[in-house]
């Protein structure tokens, strides 16, 4: 699904949004420079306001704003970026997610405990990720830039955290004979899925083959 970027003021700006996705282009290399640190800082900055928001935004506001969370797959997703966004980032500077994880998730039962319940309350919070490697994303990249058909599976190993997509015209999907599923979905639902996410057409080819045309 294509980011929506003529929206109102948020961590970004409607000329951020246009630069980060390519929309917009800076003459200058100073220029370039000083927008990622501005956006940097306003990143920084919203980071900062959450302990405002937490203890001092009224509740009925902080409802209105996560009412729309079961009928708006647009905030939804945003909300899903949002925390891989948090988790990508603090692993990626030797942080662990669980660090910020736990005792949000610890404070925020038991202070919902001792307002609605009246008590205090043991909470035990785990969070655990096992990850096993199938294939290479290198090796997956290497195949969609020979042209080469990659599964559903592959394409979405190169989809996360990789910008093996960013210079790619078209990638070819290897179907299951029987449509088997792939995670969560079927193969089918996530070809659909992956050409709604990417804004692309989808283009029929024999032997169990789909075209994805960004």
């Amino acid at each position: 699904m294509k980011p929506e970027t003529d929206r109102g003021r948020g961590i970004l700006s409607p000329a951020d949004r246009a630069y980060l996705l390519g929309e917009a282009a800076m003459e200058h290399e100073q220029s370039k420079r000083n927008a990622e640190a501005r956006i940097r800082q306003r990143i920084t900055d919203a980071v900062l306001d959450f302990p405002i928001l937490i203890h001092h935004l009224k509740k009925k506001d902080r409802r209105q704003v996560f009412d729309r969370t079961l009928e708006d797959d647009g905030f939804m997703d945003g909300l899903t970026a949002m925390l891989s966004f948090v988790y990508v980032g603090m692993e990626g500077s030797g942080a662990e997610f669980s660090h910020a994880l736990e005792p949000a998730v610890r404070k925020a039962e038991e202070a919902h405990a001792a307002k609605i319940l009246g008590q205090a309350v043991s909470v035990d919070v785990q969070f655990d990720v096992e990850t096993t490697v199938q294939t290479a994303v290198d090796d997956v990249t290497a195949a969609i830039d020979a042209g080469k058909p990659v599964t559903p599976a592959e394409l979405f190993s190169v989809m996360v955290g990789s910008d093996a997509l960013d210079d790619v015209d078209e990638v070819t999907l290897q179907l299951s004979e029987d449509g088997e599923e792939g995670g969560l979905l079927k193969e089918d639902e996530f070809v659909a899925h992956v050409a709604e996410y990417l804004d692309a057409d989808l283009r029929m080819l024999p032997y169990n083959r789909v075209k994805v045309v960004v």
